[in-house]
């Protein structure tokens, strides 16, 4: 039951990351591959519809720790304090953005909409990379399974190691790739071209990168990673941007997946003591605790991934960029 219940948190995990992935994505790409205001709409409309519905996922992936694992979540909340208040806060104004927007009247109440999406959603993704990379590398967790410290240090200092810079970097360009592809997936016109050039620069970019830093660090991940950016520049510049699309997206799931499972049955290493660090089992809750919410998850999650199938089949039509002549 235990192992069944991490299973469905790293893939609510995984749903959160490669759905929300292309919404910030977009909000950051708005400004760049959006020459005017008709093609910054545009761009913004392909994820009108669905970026409220990705955001449940982080609901439910924050419910699902809460219910299944409360020692990780407390020790995660709790060591991250500042960081998860302020990833609140920019996705409040990510929202507001995107729901305003076509509220006000002019192309300048548009402009500053779109910068702050484009901000809101840049902090967004550096401060989960960063967090997703002080997941690999753990917390200083004490005896007691709380994170020792205390004031802002506490919960800032992990943020500025190497770890969680490389994820924040590493999030970053997912990020735009997958917004890049999803972009040419969805609208038609200049807009659509522009995407698919730049889906095929950043996934040559980050090949090349891939090989000089995992041949400098001799890790076969980062070269298996360069090895699928090849692979993704290679079938976006034949046209195929579904499939693109798809390689995107399953390897953004399968880093999330790598990243939750890095150190086997150990859901949070403790810097101080490998001895201290939270396992899956000494996180869990009770076996009846579990059998409850199994119960719920049984009813809840199946309907959410029915609605949100259902809603990306409705709106499946891809966005025109192009002016049409009156």
């Amino acid at each position: 039951m235990v192992t069944v219940w991490f299973g469905l948190v790293v893939l609510c995990w995984v749903l959160f990351f490669v759905l929300e992935g292309f919404d910030f994505g977009i909000g950051l790409l708005a400004p760049i591959v959006g020459r005017d205001d008709h093609e910054r709409g545009a761009v913004v409309r392909t994820v009108g519809p669905f970026w409220d519905g990705n955001e449940v996922w982080l609901v439910a992936a924050i419910g699902v720790t809460f219910a299944a694992f409360p020692d990780w979540y407390a020790a995660l909340l709790s060591g991250l304090y500042l960081p998860m208040a302020a990833l609140l806060l920019l996705l409040a104004v990510r929202g507001v953005a995107l729901e305003f927007r076509g509220k006000g009247d002019g192309p300048r109440w548009r402009r500053r909409c779109d910068a702050a999406l484009a901000l809101g959603s840049a902090g967004i993704v550096l401060l989960w990379g960063a967090v997703l990379g002080v997941l690999t590398h753990g917390l200083a967790l004490g005896a007691d399974g709380q994170v020792t410290g205390s004031g802002p240090a506490r919960s800032t200092a992990p943020l500025l190691s190497w770890a969680a810079l490389a994820g924040a970097g590493t999030a970053l360009f997912a990020a735009l790739l997958i917004g890049a592809m999803f972009l040419a997936l969805r609208t038609t016109g200049p807009v659509h071209e522009r995407a698919r050039r730049l889906g095929i620069a950043l996934a040559t970019g980050g090949a090349a990168a891939g090989v000089v830093i995992g041949f400098g660090a001799g890790s076969r991940a980062v070269l298996a990673a360069a090895v699928l950016c090849v692979g993704i520049a290679m079938l976006a510049r034949s046209g195929q941007v579904a499939l693109a699309f798809a390689g995107t997206a399953l390897s953004i799931g399968g880093a999330v997946v790598a990243v939750f499972s890095a150190h086997g049955d150990v859901v949070l290493r403790s810097t101080l003591d490998p001895a201290w660090s939270l396992t899956m089992a000494g996180a869990a809750a009770s076996g009846s605790a579990l059998r409850l919410i199994s119960v719920v998850g049984v009813v809840v999650l199946p309907g959410v991934l029915v609605y949100q199938a259902f809603s990306y089949w409705v709106f499946r039509r891809r966005v025109a960029s192009e002016r049409v002549p009156s």
